[in-house]
């Protein structure tokens, strides 16, 4: 006898090829039989097998991965074997797939180069030498990330700790995902490539143990949620298994297990997430008995886990060549247990299931689903299975076996077009294994004849128009007792409907309300859809809507959902950004540095573009589509130049900033350099602490705070105002006095052994002001991952909502969240310049007027926002000061808030005890498959919202002793760090020379 652990079945034109794995504790070989396991002969092996891949076209084609890491190939079903790679990660290597590989040889692997570093390569079966090897992905990617299903590639790349998930379709150019803004994914899971759409369960930073359930279109990069909360479990070997199943034989049909109200329901949908709903129960159970069970009280719930084992059965179970036949485990009542479980089928795809079992059955398909197979889900002995001919009404017992046999794995044959079987187990634990070979061919008296079967309509509680068409199957009666055989094929006819709004979902940027209508995301501007306008004439003018992929409905609707093109509007540059293709700070001497410029929105073909490196060399491109590939330039000296990007056209003009370090090329024998810091902590983050408001002419502080916060010798570079020259301190605060009004930015680079980081704020400067604190109502705080983006985006809802409450002008009010939790905000009120130029008097009551209109409507609860689909938020005056904020200097009215000192150390106290409390987990992982604007956070992480008002010392405090979440990503300093004593070059003002 032998130690069998896998077993695999290959059909051939003579007889059933079958393959065995012997248990490597014992010996690493394979047993082949050629005569349906009547006799085996052993091929031994110097490899160990972890896992094998079969080719899906080619039957003799397999991939052994061995338990060094090595990856083999075999071409003569495993009876010879050869080396392909080395360093190849576990169950990250694929076979090609015809018409989108170049030949059907090709391999796609993940190889390691270090724990963090992998490399996404192809090969050819029989030759994969270095140059042979493809490199589709450019660059590291992360270990364990490599997926290749279908027609798509994903990959994930780490920058800072924030994961970016790439997708290419069709074997194309690799491109970023693009989630919903705020999605921020710890973790995410491609689950389906169905029909040209994927679908991926991304676990958002605010969730534990569930998944949200997204949907892509064609391209695989555009996202939009489908279903929230899918339940999530952890597998036996540490892998995550979503409870979402997608049912074979119906494109467009799935299963999830979704947590609602802290009880676990399953939904079905049958148009790929667009409509979901519950599971009507059974009318009646094994005995006859009525079920009395009223939706949405009371439904169905089946358990949707797929073994891991394909040689044991699953909690449920579809095949393709059986389409409408569903098998599961569940229970009935308000939500899933473990208890009271049940078997249950469904003979018409959902709508209607009948119990089979009163405990848990393994149930295999037999003959492509003419048969149905049962055998009893128990650790103990067995020596009999069920099998029935229509659909599960009627099941008859049969023995397999004359001793009991505790059964460990059934094989059946690849897709079911026979009728052999084949149990294995042992007859005691200390026995060995023991094969049963089951033959039903006796069972079945004749072959199916056209007469056996009937036409079957495809419906969802009646409505048989379900992605676009009727759908007609053909299937077995239930009453003949015949074998399909390996020619049975689904017929299927189908007719077009006309299109309906059911037959469209949200587009990317939108959600749907409960009314059904979709509507803009409050961090979602409708007129960044025409961003291909910077290299395009014109653009498609989206409706909120998007077809459904693979929907085929026509007509109808068509023309009232689907995005227009239209000529890009004229419009002034806006959204410019300027970064380094690397992302970083730095660059060394004499080397190619290419810079990215992006635009989000304006006129590409008739922008201009200039950029000025800094050096005395600038040029001007006539339209932004000749710089896509990047402008690439050559530094001379070491130094910080000030490099400018100004986009420009009919209508206005942008200009964007980036502070270069240009350092010496790498020494030999510097490594010692390295060496002495090795024990000192990396700088990993830094925020610029500054008012969101400061007053004209008088002194503000503006402080950096360092994370960790001892790591060992650091310069500071502050770029202050609109000054070109940097200002240079060892100390993390200096003082600044802006003498102008208007926007104002602080840049501040902090320069730390071998790391350079940066932080930036933007400040508005104004003689007179009033300011007030915000509060809102608790469940904001569900929703606030506490990014410097969200701040930024929620600041502007606000603002809107308070200008359409009070009927301020825009131009007079400025909003800003703060940073941490509970969710706080200050508005600040302007004076109209036209009524009250050089009237001082007549300023403070025009500012008073406007903080009682504004203050009255936040008392009347007339300031709310729509933050998501059935969450609505209202904005408050905050009660922990007086209102409104006065300045009581002699000149100024402005933000001095005075307050007790009790209520200070009462709302610093419960402000630390929430912050602390409410650690969100994954903070420091953010979706970089944002709009293009968001790789600005490369260079740099934290927005111009991060501020917060210094009105007074005690909200300084508050400032000071927040905890900083946003984690900016490290730059590299290829030599010895700048002297903080710095000479100006005349010629050059510019340029630093170090």
């Amino acid at each position: 006898m032998f130690y069998m652990s896998v077993c695999r079945q290959k059909i051939t034109d003579e007889a059933p090829e079958i393959m065995l794995l012997t248990d490597p504790e014992v010996e690493s070989s394979l047993l082949i039989s050629s005569d349906e396991g009547a006799t085996y002969q052993k091929y031994r092996l110097n490899f160990y097998i972890l896992s094998l891949l079969f080719h899906p076209e080619q039957e003799d084609w397999i991939l052994a991965y061995g338990h060094d890491q090595k990856l083999y190939s075999s071409v003569e079903f495993g009876r010879r074997w050869q080396l392909i790679h080395e360093r190849v990660a576990p169950n990250r290597f694929y076979w090609s797939k015809l018409g989108l590989d170049k030949e059907p040889g090709l391999i796609h692997l993940e190889t390691s180069i270090s724990e963090t570093q992998a490399l996404y390569v192809t090969c050819k079966l029989q030759n994969c030498t270095d140059a042979n090897k493809g490199k589709p992905f450019p660059g590291y990617i992360d270990p364990n990330s490599l997926v290749v299903q279908d027609e798509y590639v994903f990959v994930q790349v780490s920058t800072g700790g924030r994961p970016i998930y790439y997708v290419s379709s069709r074997r194309d150019v690799f491109t970023p995902m693009k989630l919903p803004k705020y999605t921020l994914p710890k973790d995410l899971h491609v689950i389906s490539t169905d029909e040209n759409r994927v679908v991926a369960a991304v676990q958002e930073w605010n969730q534990n143990d569930t998944y949200n359930l997204y949907v892509s279109e064609a391209g695989g990069i555009y996202y939009t949620l489908a279903l929230e909360n899918v339940m999530s479990s952890m597998g036996p070997e540490g892998n995550v298994m979503i409870d979402l199943y997608e049912v074979a034989g119906i494109k467009g049909m799935f299963l999830a297990n979704k947590k609602l109200n802290n009880e676990v329901k399953t939904y079905i949908t049958y148009n790929k997430g667009r409509d979901w709903r519950l599971l009507q129960a059974p009318s009646a159970d094994l005995r006859g008995n009525r079920i009395h069970c009223m939706l949405p009280y009371c439904s169905l719930h089946l358990h949707l886990h797929v073994s891991a084992n394909p040689y044991t059965s699953g909690n449920i179970a579809s095949r393709e060549s059986a389409p409408g036949i569903i098998v599961a485990s569940g229970s009935i009542g308000a939500e899933l247990t473990s208890s009271n479980v049940s078997m249950l089928i469904t003979s018409d795809a959902g709508n209607t299931w009948r119990q089979i079992f009163d405990e848990e059955y393994s149930v295999l398909y037999l003959d492509q689903g003419g048969a149905l197979v049962a055998i009893r889900h128990t650790p103990l002995p067995i020596r009999h299975l069920w099998l029935s001919f229509d659909e599960g009404r009627v099941w008859n017992k049969y023995s397999f076996t004359s001793s009991p046999l505790f059964v460990d794995g059934v094989l059946g044959e690849p897709g079911e077009e026979t009728l052999i079987m084949t149990i294995f187990g042992h007859v005691s634990h200390r026995s060995e294994w023991q094969l049963v070979k089951i033959d039903f061919r006796s069972i079945f008296n004749r072959r199916c004849i056209e007469s056996d079967y009937v036409p079957w309509d495809l419906h969802d509680q009646g409505e048989r128009c379900l992605m676009g068409v009727k759908r007609v199957y053909r299937k077995l009666k239930p009453i003949a007792r015949c074998v399909m055989g390996k020619t049975y094929s689904v017929t299927m006819i189908s007719e077009p409907c006309d299109c309906t709004e059911s037959d469209f979902e949200c587009d990317y940027g939108f959600e749907r309300r409960a009314d059904g209508k979709c509507t803009p995301a409050f961090w979602f501007l409708p007129s960044s859809m025409s961003r291909t306008c910077t290299t395009e004439h014109t653009f498609l003018n989206s409706t909120g809507y998007r077809k459904v992929v693979s929907n085929n409905c026509t007509g109808g609707v068509i023309e009232q959902y689907t995005a227009r093109r239209q000529l890009c509007p004229s419009q002034a540059p806006r959204g410019l950004h300027l970064v380094t293709s690397e992302g970083k700070l730095t660059a060394t001497l004499a080397s190619n540095v290419t810079f990215l410029v992006f635009l989000e929105e304006g006129d590409g073909s008739k922008t201009s573009i200039t950029v000025d490196f800094g050096d005395g060399n600038a040029f001007t491109y006539s339209n932004v589509s000749s710089i896509e590939d990047g402008i690439k330039h050559i530094y001379k000296n070491v130094g910080i130049y000030r490099v400018s990007a100004t986009a420009e056209n009919s209508l206005g003009s942008e200009t964007v900033l980036l502070f270069l370090h240009i350092t010496c090329k790498p020494r030999r024998g510097r490594a010692g350099n390295n060496m002495h810091n090795t024990d000192r902590h990396i700088l990993e983050s830094i925020h610029l602490s500054a008012p969101f408001v400061a007053v004209k002419n008088k002194e503000v502080n503006l402080t950096v705070v360092l994370s960790p916060s001892q790591v060992g010798t650091v310069t500071y570079i502050w770029w202050l105002g609109n000054n070109s020259e940097p200002v240079i301190t060892l100390e993390g605060s200096v003082a600044f006095t802006f003498s102008r009004e208007g926007i104002s930015v602080v840049t501040v680079q902090v320069s730390a052994g071998n790391t350079i980081l940066q932080d930036r704020k933007t400040i508005a400067v104004h003689e007179y002001f009033r300011s007030h604190l915000l509060a809102f109502s608790s469940n904001l705080d569900d929703h606030n991952p506490d990014v410097a983006e969200w701040r930024l985006d929620v600041s502007r809802v606000i603002k809107t909502s308070m200008v359409q409450a009070t009927g301020v002008n825009p131009e007079q009010l400025l909003v800003t969240v703060l940073p941490g939790l509970p969710t706080a905000a200050e508005f600040f009120l302007l004076p109209d310049k036209q009524l009250t130029e050089g009237k001082p008097d007549k300023t403070a009551t025009h500012l008073d007027e406007l903080s009682e209109l504004v203050l009255s409507a936040l008392n009347q609860n007339l300031v709310q926002f729509t933050l998501r689909p059935g969450v609505q938020i209202t904005v408050y005056a905050a009660h922990l000061s007086a209102a409104p904020l006065v300045d009581t200097s002699e000149n100024h009215s402005g933000s001095a808030m005075l307050m007790l000192l009790s209520v200070v150390v009462v709302g610093l106290a419960v402000f630390l005890i929430y912050k602390f409390k409410r650690k969100i987990p994954g903070l420091h992982v953010y979706a970089a498959m944002q709009d293009e604007k968001e790789q600005e956070m490369i260079q740099s992480p934290v927005s111009p919202t991060d501020s917060t008002p210094s009105c007074s010392s005690q909200r300084e405090l508050l400032t000071s002793l927040e905890p900083l979440d946003t984690e900016p990503n490290t730059q590299t300093i290829e030599c010895i760090k700048p002297h903080p004593r710095v000479k100006f070059s005349s010629d050059l003002p510019t340029y630093i020379d170090v």
